[in-house]
């Protein structure tokens, strides 16, 4: 058994650990409400414009669809992998590593396969291979509409000039603060919604609907991507929360054991102290 200042000096270190984890918890949960109020309120005005546009794709001609929409042979492929900055998240950024790299080396087996980060994880993760084309981690300094749209722009340019014949998104969707569920979307070409040219609602379009898709096609590509990026957002404080929230209790847990330990220890030295103490009284009166 370890003697008792060795394990005093075990129950400080975990109880400095445990008020760590415990502080970081607490911050998890502030960022938390806000982070999850802000995908709340967009993830319907988002998931309604993709659908609509889709589905507006879908009634155009052939001749007339948008330069979005173009299908090629794909033979290069551009994942943008979302993660976050830090750890301590549980498993929420390994996940999406896990994804990316089970779409390399199977969905697109074959394929040249070429990354964008978006956090420093996956940059950190992927950088490695080579085949990182930029890492906009620098993006959750300061996680507005428009700095997530010039990373979509540059996605959407490098499409139409040819660079990409496919472009994937592999983010964590926030469900709860338990429960994140990981999600590969294409980003481009555009898909068009399967049954949606069979519509019998008949429109009028002004100025009209190819002019209409060509010009809300960009908005929704970047409102798209800012959904994802705002979606990982709210998942990695809430699978820090959790995390921190396990490990907060795993601490105490281990505290209880070690301190139970030290009284055990402590008994056994008094006793043999007692014992001692009495033989040697026992000692002097022979």
């Amino acid at each position: 058994m370890a003697n008792l200042k060795e394990i005093r000096n075990r129950i400080s270190s975990v109880s400095s650990t445990m008020q760590i984890t415990s502080a970081m918890k607490m911050v998890s949960a502030a960022k938390l409400k806000k982070a999850q109020d802000a995908i709340t309120a967009m993830r319907p005005y988002a998931d309604k414009l993709t659908e609509l546009l889709q589905s507006l794709s879908a009634t155009l001609d052939a001749d007339s669809g948008s330069k979005f929409s173009t299908q090629r042979e794909v033979n290069k492929v551009l994942i943008v992998a979302i993660t976050s900055n830090r750890g301590l998240a549980g498993a929420f950024n390994s996940n999406i590593i896990k994804e990316v790299n089970k779409l390399t080396s199977q969905t697109y087996a074959g394929k040249e396969v070429l990354y964008l980060a978006i956090g420093k994880k996956a940059n950190d993760a992927f950088k490695k291979t080579n085949k990182v084309i930029a890492n906009k981690s620098e993006v959750f300094d300061s996680l507005t509409f428009d700095n997530v749209a010039e990373i979509a722009q540059l996605l959407m340019d490098k499409f139409v000039a040819g660079e990409f014949d496919k472009i994937e998104i592999v983010y964590n969707k926030f469900k709860n603060a338990a429960t994140q569920i990981v999600m590969t979307e294409q980003f481009l070409p555009i898909v068009p919604v399967e049954g949606a040219a069979t519509s019998t609602a008949d429109y009028i379009f002004e100025p009209g609907k190819a002019e209409i898709v060509e010009q809300l096609i960009p908005k929704s590509l970047k409102t798209q991507l800012y959904k994802g990026v705002r979606d990982s957002f709210a998942s990695e404080h809430g699978a820090r929360m959790t995390a921190m929230h396990k490990a907060t209790d795993n601490a105490k847990e281990l505290k209880d054991q070690l301190t139970l330990s030290y009284n055990k220890a402590r008994q056994a030295a008094i006793t043999n102290e007692i014992l001692e103490i009495v033989g040697g009284a026992e000692a002097l009166n022979n």
